[in-house]
């Protein structure tokens, strides 16, 4: 299977839109020929996930005149920019992007910044199937395989998969991996620079204007799907394909060992320690017992894990392209870690005790509505 991701960028209703798709072919073959097809839209060396000059419709039809076993997904449909539902770009109905092209949508990928849960709100999504990906656009290693989709095929090839989705085959097709949503770096209503961080009802009080600059906030996530939702939180329609909801490894352990960094070399030493033990992440993190887990590591960190899988943990969310954090135990509060979570950018440029000194004196306690009336 190849696949790729795409920006499609067009205007719509006398606005600008971006919307990021992803692209499945079955072979190399089918995979350079739409390599050709889509290239007459822009250019696909200038970036990794290229800036198509199209609109979705007619992408889609492109690609499926290829070839019909080729899958179009909408990607992380609520992110605020650059998505199906964003709230700064976005629409309001699948028919609305992608009018008569809508038939050829089997599929919608949650995203970080939402889950099963909250896409079931929306009734006019039951028909799709909920499909969750790490969306990894930087090299650290962290980032992959932070959500996944698990299959059960009888014949482990393209088209059986495809066929799963496409059929929204629950024997096939057995559940989804999910990050808490909260995690994600748009789930809360917010405005980075001024580090304010707000409920849905505390955005609405405010108007969608940040209380300290008087700037529109960035409208998160969960704010934005009760928006759009038909039904009450909590709702769980007939049939729906299970999820588990869990936390990147790294992240655990930099939490349990009070770390900021998830790049440390005390979180990768710990993580080593697991990884040889067990064959993977996800049996560390959904399946491994407390007295397995703790013979190689510390009970700290085994109690860590299994208070996510528990669903024990609580995350402060994430806004306004912050991530999210995870508090482990209510003692901990969000100035004993980086309330801005991992900054890949600083971390390119900056190392060791001079990156830490200089986030210390960078970062300011997050402020919510309570801190201005």
């Amino acid at each position: 299977m190849y696949t790729g991701e795409v920006d499609t960028e067009f205007r719509s209703q006398d606005k600008s839109k971006r919307i990021h798709l992803l692209i499945l072919c079955p072979n190399l073959e089918v995979a350079k020929q739409v390599t050709n097809v889509v290239s007459k839209y822009g250019s696909l060396s200038s970036d990794g996930r290229p800036k198509l000059h199209v609109a979705p419709p007619e992408l889609i039809e492109a690609v499926i005149e290829v070839d019909p076993w080729n899958e179009v997904i909408p990607a992380h449909i609520w992110t605020p920019w650059f998505s199906l539902f964003g709230s700064r770009s976005g629409f309001d109905s699948m028919e609305e992007c992608f009018q008569e092209q809508t038939k050829r949508i089997h599929a919608i990928e949650t995203g970080l910044s939402s889950d099963p849960m909250m896409n079931w709100r929306l009734s006019a999504l039951d028909k799709y199937m909920l499909v969750s990906n790490s969306d990894s656009h930087s090299p650290w290693p962290y980032r992959l395989g932070r959500e996944a989709n698990v299959l059960e095929l009888n014949d482990v090839s393209y088209r059986e998969l495809v066929d799963a989705i496409r059929k929204k085959d629950p024997k096939r097709f057995l559940m989804t991996i999910e990050t808490d949503p909260a995690y994600g770096k748009y789930h809360y209503t917010g405005h980075r620079n001024c580090n304010v961080v707000l409920s849905p009802e505390e955005a609405r009080r405010c108007e969608n204007t940040c209380p300290a600059c008087r700037r529109k906030l960035t409208v998160g996530v969960l704010d934005r799907v009760g928006e759009l939702a038909d039904r009450p939180e909590g709702y769980k329609p007939a049939g729906a394909i299970p999820y588990v909801s869990l936390i990147p490894l790294q992240e655990i352990i930099s939490s349990a060992l009070g770390l900021r960094d998830v790049f440390g070399k005390a979180v990768w030493e710990e993580y080593g320690k697991l990884i040889k033990k067990f064959p993977n992440e996800f049996q560390v993190l959904l399946e491994a017992s407390r007295e397995e887990i703790s013979s190689v590591t510390s009970t700290r960190i085994a109690d860590a894990i299994l208070r996510v899988r528990e669903r024990k943990a609580r995350v402060a969310p994430g806004y306004d392209g912050v991530y999210g954090h995870l508090i482990l135990f209510e003692d901990e509060t969000a100035s004993a870690r980086n309330v801005a979570g991992p900054n890949e950018e600083g971390d390119r440029m900056e190392k060791g005790e001079e990156l830490k000194e200089k986030r210390k004196e960078k970062v300011s306690a997050q402020r919510n509505l309570s801190d201005y009336f």
